[in-house]
């Protein structure tokens, strides 16, 4: 079966056009703009009831043969008739609340059977975030996840700025996903440029990614081990994940790479990275052998959390969460990679305790292609180049998995802007995991796919 990447629309001068990437094609349906109606393929492509449900959201599309009509990113007191994605909503104007209307959440009836509510409001520095469960006793029958209390508008935003101008915001969308994101948009304005990325710069550039891959599965790892009750995991990942931040400081100028891609890197010194690459090495070599002989830990981990291989690829799932699952999912999987030390890391389970061997064992594979990548790396950068009118893709390898970003340019501005963070399908897929666990392992599951909610919600 094809794999879904991406379903959105983009408003043209005379119609809607409903753009969906699959893997092996992009097709294109054109609607009425005054009746916009698409069929839906989320019956066959789970993973894109999301995206459909943001299109209807986005820009009054109607989704035919959808088995979920309700509102993704309106909220309860969202107008009705309000889309804030077509060309004729003004972004300044101020919006009148509407009556409060209830959400539905999907539950399970029965005798004994009752729902729990977390969140959106969390105990910890955390986006907000709902889950809904079913439960029948500790039994965690059903989980619904509901997101977009931000929305934050960025696909508006970018609408009619400059490559420059559109920089900063999309090196902010998410601090987990910084120096991806830039490289996604590099990649986009280079094309658009007819120009041509010199070895030195993509070098440099696949040298910060791992770096933010490195941090992102530091921390995962201690986190992880953490809601298991190990918190001595948590205080080494968060040191180890520290002292990699301030390499990225050293590098970059800023601990999340913010604006690093597209400038000259005075920091850039190659004898401080070399030797932290060796000094991290030791420390994982030592946290392998060392978390590895605890069986309380792993008891927790194994057989709890589980996305069997087949649901992982119809729910579309990518990074650490279908290749822990044993579906071989990575855009590093290129020659250009290969010859520098890059291999995929897979484990069959699809459980904690795969998605944390799939983590622990990448990071020997960042740090090996750190190593190599630093013979050919240079502190210069891209400029910002000057762009032709069209339509650019990219796909990034991010921390979290599989980055796509796509840009429309005209007159050297975009007229559209679309990203689709790793975390948008693999959020879709979190409740395949929940039935046959207890809802305290919910903490476990969800950090052991680390997804994100600021790249998620847009």
């Amino acid at each position: 079966m094809k794999r879904l990447i991406a379903r959105y629309a983009v408003e043209r001068s005379d119609a809607l056009d409903v753009v969906t990437v699959f893997d092996t094609e992009t097709l294109h349906e054109r609607c009425d703009p005054a009746d916009p109606v698409v069929h839906s393929i989320a019956p066959k492509h789970p993973a894109a009831i999301w995206f459909e449900r943001k299109m209807a959201d986005d820009f009054g599309l109607r989704i035919e043969g959808a088995f979920d009509r309700r509102p993704l990113l309106h909220h309860e007191r969202w107008p009705q008739g309000i889309h804030p994605m077509r060309k004729a909503f003004d972004a300044k104007t101020e919006l009148d609340y509407a009556d409060f209307r209830p959400y539905r959440y999907e539950a399970i009836g029965g005798d004994g059977v009752f729902e729990v509510a977390v969140g959106p409001i969390h105990a910890g520095i955390i986006e907000p975030g709902h889950f809904h469960f079913s439960q029948a006793g500790e039994d965690m029958l059903h989980q619904e996840v509901r997101h977009f209390y931000k929305y934050r508008g960025i696909e508006k935003m970018l609408e009619g700025r400059s490559p420059e101008e559109a920089a900063p915001v999309i090196a902010r969308i998410s601090g987990n996903e910084s120096i991806a994101a830039q490289i996604a948009w590099r990649d986009i304005l280079t094309q658009a440029s007819v120009g041509e990325l010199p070895d030195f710069v993509r070098a440099r550039d696949a040298l910060l990614l791992e770096l933010e891959r490195v941090i992102h599965h530091l921390t995962d790892l201690g986190f992880i081990a953490n809601d298991a009750g190990f918190a001595a995991a948590l205080a080494w990942g968060s040191k180890s994940a520290e002292e990699a931040r301030r390499l990225m400081v050293r590098l970059t100028g800023h601990r999340f790479g913010f604006d690093a891609i597209f400038k000259d890197l005075e920091g850039f010194e190659t004898v401080p990275v070399r030797e932290w690459i060796a000094g991290m090495e030791e420390e994982i070599a030592w946290f392998g052998d060392w978390i590895t002989d605890i069986p309380s830990l792993w008891d927790r981990f194994d057989t709890t959390g589980i996305l069997r291989p087949e649901k992982a690829r119809k729910y579309a799932a990518v990074g650490v969460v279908a290749r822990a699952s044993g579906v071989p999912l990575d855009v590093r999987d290129t020659p250009w990679y290969r010859e520098r030390g890059y291999e995929m890391v897979t484990e069959e389970a699809g459980d904690v305790a795969a998605r944390f061997r799939v983590r622990l064992r990448e990071l020997a594979v960042s740090l090996r292609l750190m190593r190599t990548l630093l013979e050919e790396a240079q502190s210069a950068g891209m400029p910002i180049p000057t762009v032709r009118d069209g339509e650019y893709t990219a796909f990034v390898e991010s921390s979290l998995g599989e980055l796509f970003m796509t840009a429309i340019f005209e007159e050297g501005r975009i007229v559209r802007f679309f990203m689709r963070d790793p975390s948008f399908v693999n959020w879709q897929a979190l409740h395949l995991m929940m039935p046959g666990n207890i809802i305290a392992d919910f903490p476990l599951i969800n950090k052991s796919c680390d997804l994100s909610y600021a790249g998620n919600d847009l």
